[in-house]
């Protein structure tokens, strides 16, 4: 396993762009049908255009920022690189919306499904209880990308990542080819009970009845690189599955526990049972759980706790950098990795 030792500011010199850096953020959202068995999704769109109007703030709200981009624009021509990203247990597309925007100027074209069950827009206990379905989510989502170069322009079929947040770092294992196993995940929680994982089992279906669904390869042989920041749910994936997984990952974990969601324990399971040559770690000492969402705006922690209290927790960061700082140490890092992880050729 290759552990980083460089400081972020070094990272910038590996850089060779993923292609041309557009002038602007392209946004645009979409819906994927129902088609006979498989659940609608909302997906969010960024991608490189030279239009520069009409231009708005995307995925903003009283509580967090967002970023400047052109609504409903053109897209570039030329084939791009495909991103698709992951958000959390109860999140959405705008988790990741910062780094959709850092990933479009590096010339990537990136996309965001609303997992249905578990995103902020979709409750739905019944599609919370399949787990399996987020990998599927991902999938389709690329399916429609490739298929309709309409949506966000062409994508280079040999240049696909994901990324994943949380229960989207649990996604995106899966879809690199991690297996999980719900008697692994039950046993475990048995020895080290956690109430923040373990105590999602049934909510998120994770039982034994539903093994047959759960213990399968979802992986898509399309993906080429993953990138997991700090994922829950990792030690269900079995230690034989994750030594089969064979495309460039790169696993963050936040140093500073938010409580029951100890770094050591999920993502460092996922980089100790990882291939080694092909495993990067990094442990970021001042990032919490929440760090790796979009930056909140000033007075966020006091009107979230105002709604739901307790829930201000997600505005917080560790340690004397703010967020802004974190957020540009992690964008670096994945620019190099996935320029070195899937290159133009």
């Amino acid at each position: 396993m290759r552990r980083s030792v460089l400081p972020a500011i070094l990272l910038a010199a590996f850089y060779v762009s993923a292609a041309q850096a557009a002038d602007a953020i392209g946004f645009k959202e979409t819906t994927l049908p129902d088609n006979g068995g498989s659940r609608p999704l909302h997906i969010s769109l960024w991608y490189p255009t030279d239009n520069a109007e009409p231009v708005a703030e995307v995925g903003a709200n009283r509580v967090f920022h967002g970023i400047s981009a052109v609504t409903n624009a053109k897209p570039l021509g030329e084939a791009r690189p495909l991103v698709v990203l992951s958000h959390g247990y109860g999140g959405n597309w705008r988790n990741l919306n910062w780094l959709a925007g850092e990933l479009v100027h590096q010339g990537y074209v990136v996309a965001a499904p609303d997992h249905p069950g578990t995103t902020t827009f979709d409750k739905s206990p019944t599609e919370a209880a399949r787990l399996w379905e987020r990998p599927h989510d991902l999938s389709r989502v690329i399916d429609a990308l490739t298929g309709d170069p309409t949506l966000a322009g062409t994508i280079a079929l040999h240049r696909i990542a994901a990324v994943g947040h949380s229960l989207g770092g649990w996604t995106v294992a899966a879809l690199a080819g991690a297996r999980f196993s719900p008697d692994r995940f039950l046993e475990d929680c048995k020895a080290q009970p956690n109430p923040r994982t373990c105590g999602l089992a049934a909510e998120l279906g994770i039982t034994k009845a539903n093994a047959a669904s759960l213990d399968t390869y979802m992986g898509d042989a399309r993906i080429g690189a993953v990138v997991s920041l700090d994922l829950g749910l990792a030690r269900g994936f079995t230690p034989e599955s994750l030594a089969t997984v064979h495309v460039p990952v790169l696993i963050f974990g936040a140093g500073i526990d938010i409580g029951d969601l100890p770094a050591k324990l999920e993502s460092g399971y996922l980089a100790e049972n990882l291939p080694k040559t092909t495993t990067t770690y990094i442990e970021i000492p001042d990032a919490m759980h929440f760090s790796f969402m979009q930056l909140c705006k000033p007075g966020a922690v006091e009107l979230i706790e105002q709604d739901t209290p307790g829930d201000g927790i997600v505005c917080k960061d560790g340690g004397t950098r703010g967020r802004e700082a974190i957020h540009r140490e992690v964008a670096e890092r994945i620019s190099a990795f996935l320029d070195k992880a899937i290159p133009a050729q």
